[in-house]
């Protein structure tokens, strides 16, 4: 069945739990659409992961655009949402309705995401009224992380709990269809899941939201130097890779690579001719006319 944001609603609404991950590149997306994922977040994380930043803030419309549109042409029932990156949005209304509108156009996707609460409700109004959906994303938002000083977890105060909850009520009121909760403490995450009537979307938030999201780089153990509490490894396919790309340069260096299996043959008269020809000029022209 095809994911919309309307049978996405309507998991909620069953107690049926969404399955998103992060995807950056055409061949992946058609492993996880063979899989079954109900959606796919072309994440500013690919910064980091694809690009090599510290952090998510280098990324710009333009990358996301070339990511999304490569992970599109892999889908077919899977709900495809690209993140809006920094200053694409904080900048005005005008640049948030015009840079989701190229996500859209140039990308492929079917909503966007941005981060923030009640400061961006104003943005997020406006691409809804632009007909086009939108994930909000509050708690832990990655682009602010100058001003939190760093990957914390938020809501553990009384102030900034009462925030987070305010924040999510503010964005599903602005017209934000899911709204991703991202280090929230996992009974605040259920409070916020139980008070909407929108999808929650879970990262380190908890088994009491409507749906988890994780980095696919994360849950494939491709990062051996890191690894955030909330990520579970699925499989260690970066020790995997590496094995196989030791056993490949191994192999070409031994010679052993390619065998015989690997090679295509050539009739033995053509090579024969192509032999004699390497010394004889006159030969070659007259071979090479009567091949033609």
């Amino acid at each position: 069945m095809k994911n919309t944001v309307t049978t996405l609603q309507e998991m909620k609404r069953k107690g049926e739990k969404i399955s998103m991950l992060t995807c950056y590149d055409y061949t992946t997306a058609c492993l996880m659409e063979d899989a079954g994922i109900n959606a796919i977040l072309i994440g500013d994380s690919l910064g980091m992961t694809m690009m090599g930043y510290s952090d998510t803030l280098p990324v710009t419309v333009d990358d996301i655009i070339h990511h999304c549109a490569s992970v599109s042409r892999g889908l077919k029932d899977t709900f495809l949402v690209a993140d809006m990156p920094f200053m694409s949005y904080q900048t005005s209304v005008y640049d948030a309705v015009k840079n989701a509108g190229r996500l859209v156009k140039e990308g492929h996707a079917q909503a966007v995401k941005l981060e923030g609460g009640a400061s961006v409700c104003e943005q997020i109004q406006a691409i809804v009224n632009a007909d086009i959906p939108v994930v909000a994303h509050i708690g832990l938002t990655p682009q602010s992380i100058n001003a939190f000083g760093g990957f914390k977890v938020q809501g553990k105060n009384v102030e900034r709990a009462i925030q987070i909850v305010e924040d999510a009520k503010a964005v599903e009121a602005a017209g934000a269809f899911m709204v991703t909760l991202e280090c929230v403490p996992e009974e605040l995450a259920t409070l916020i899941s139980k008070e909407l009537t929108i999808p929650t979307i879970g990262i380190g938030a908890g088994a009491g939201c409507d749906g988890q999201v994780l980095v696919y780089q994360d849950m494939l153990g491709m990062f051996s130097g890191f690894k955030p509490k909330f990520v579970k490894h699925y499989a260690n396919i970066g020790e995997e890779m590496k094995n196989a790309f030791k056993a490949y340069d191994a192999e070409v260096k031994a010679k052993t690579f390619p065998a015989a299996e690997h090679n295509f043959a050539i009739d033995a008269d053509v090579m024969k001719a192509v032999k004699a020809a390497q010394g004889n000029a006159e030969f070659r022209v007259e071979f090479e006319t009567e091949t033609v």
